[in-house]
């Protein structure tokens, strides 16, 4: 995605003409987690209970599902979400995908992916895991969605409030400074490990910060 100058610090896109459809682009917080919550319980009973994984190894399962969210999430952001393409369908989906939230930062709408396209995409991702880890997917896919799950609510305090503690500090000045400085440094929400790993951290001797920039992003009272 290229970069986009205007930045909105009201109001929000409009991605479809339909009304119908633009409604399906919003997501409530609290209806995502209490729509996911049952479903990962669900799973990670038939995990132990019907496929007999033992405890010990459901848990270590689970985390590593969790862990590898945070590459995923790394990943999709780097190379879905900041996609660059000349075609003017891939711009869209860009666009649609993450492209309104750096257009219009203090929508509270669109941090959640919404109900349907939730669904549709975490049960193909879970198919594609069942191919590929079969029964194990049952422990392993909970942590997988729990990942995603506190990573978008991680994205949503960014934009909410300050941060709570000390130690979560570097987390909002890095998303901070992916508005406002450089989109193309700063991938990771939830935390920054791969950034680190793969060379796309801040270096504040050359990036500074700005106060009132990172305050723009924040939602509205």
């Amino acid at each position: 995605m290229a970069r986009r100058i205007t930045v909105n610090n009201e109001g929000q896109a409009k991605l479809f003409e339909n009304q119908y459809l633009e409604m399906l682009t919003k997501a409530n917080p609290f209806v995502i987690w209490g729509m996911y919550v049952p479903i990962l319980f669900f799973l990670v009973y038939k995990a132990h209970i019907v496929y007999k994984i033992s405890g010990p190894m459901t848990g270590c399962l689970f985390l590593g599902g969790m862990f590898y969210w945070t590459f995923f999430e790394y990943i999709a952001h780097r190379y879905l979400f900041h996609l660059v393409s000349e075609n003017p369908k891939m711009k869209n989906i860009s666009y649609i995908l993450h492209g309104n939230h750096h257009e219009y930062p203090k929508d509270r709408e669109r941090l959640f992916m919404p109900p349907l396209p939730s669904l549709i995409l975490s049960s193909t991702l879970f198919l594609i895991h069942y191919i590929i880890f079969r029964e194990y997917t049952f422990a392993f896919f909970p942590g997988f969605m729990l990942g995603y799950l506190l990573y978008a609510s991680m994205h949503y305090a960014i934009h909410a409030f300050e941060p709570p503690f000390e130690f979560m500090k570097p987390l909002w000045r890095n998303h901070q400074m992916h508005h406002y400085r450089n989109e193309n440094l700063g991938f990771g929400v939830s935390n920054t490990f791969w950034d680190t790993i793969f060379g796309t951290t801040f270096d504040l001797r050359k990036h500074k910060e700005e106060p009132e920039k990172a305050k723009a992003l924040k939602f509205d009272k």
